[in-house]
């Protein structure tokens, strides 16, 4: 059988942010498929629609999903639009599908706000759709609080320094762990990554 993975980066990046994951996939046997999208010019329902048509023109007869951030949640609008996907996990990196908290306190600030985009309409400032629960989904959260959520505050809890861990949790979950990893070190974590391989490969985190 083959297997593809489509990463989807997060806010402000692109497709090849994820290359640490992709490496370690790779050595794993996984064909990886990075996803580049509009982030703040186009909302994660838009980004949702290119999303689908990207993964249908991967050749795989399993095809998986891991996001980042913002990339988690245009993954959930996917699989609320279209839950038809191919066979395959999804897994979710410090993503607030919950909202953020710090985007909330960023949108106050008219700069901020026009940085942030369409990235705030049903996603970062929360009304992000339940997930279906169609196939297996693992969430990681990060608890090393360095970033962007120290100097804007707002964050409660155990947090990477942009998401709290309470942020990331969604119902329907398969699994979720929490890993010493701030929100961008989590995309160049060789822990990450090996957890994300773990639970593509067995529906599960390594514990």
């Amino acid at each position: 059988m083959r297997e593809a993975v489509v990463l989807v980066h997060g806010i402000w990046m692109r497709g090849g942010s994820l290359f640490a994951i992709a490496r370690r996939l790779r050595s794993g046997g996984y064909t990886c498929r990075p996803f580049s999208y509009a982030s703040v010019r186009r909302s994660a329902a838009q980004n949702a629609e290119r999303l689908d048509r990207f993964s249908n023109t991967i050749d795989a007869d399993i095809v998986h999903f891991v996001g980042h951030s913002l990339g988690g949640i245009v993954i959930l609008h996917l699989f609320n639009r279209n839950p038809q996907q191919r066979p395959g996990r999804v897994v979710f990196l410090g993503s607030p599908v919950n909202g953020s908290a710090v985007a909330q306190r960023g949108a106050a600030n008219p700069i901020s706000r026009l940085l942030l985009g369409n990235s705030l309409r049903r996603a970062l400032m929360g009304g992000t759709p339940p997930w279906g629960g169609v196939r297996d989904l693992g969430v990681i959260a990060g608890s090393r609080s360095l970033g962007l959520g120290r100097v804007l505050g707002g964050l409660r809890g155990p947090n990477d320094g942009t998401v709290s861990v309470e942020e990331t949790r969604i119902a329907g979950a398969t699994d979720q762990i929490v890993l010493p990893v701030s929100h961008t070190g989590m995309v160049i974590s060789r822990p990450v990554a090996d957890q994300v391989y773990a639970f593509l490969r067995d529906g599960r985190f390594a514990r």
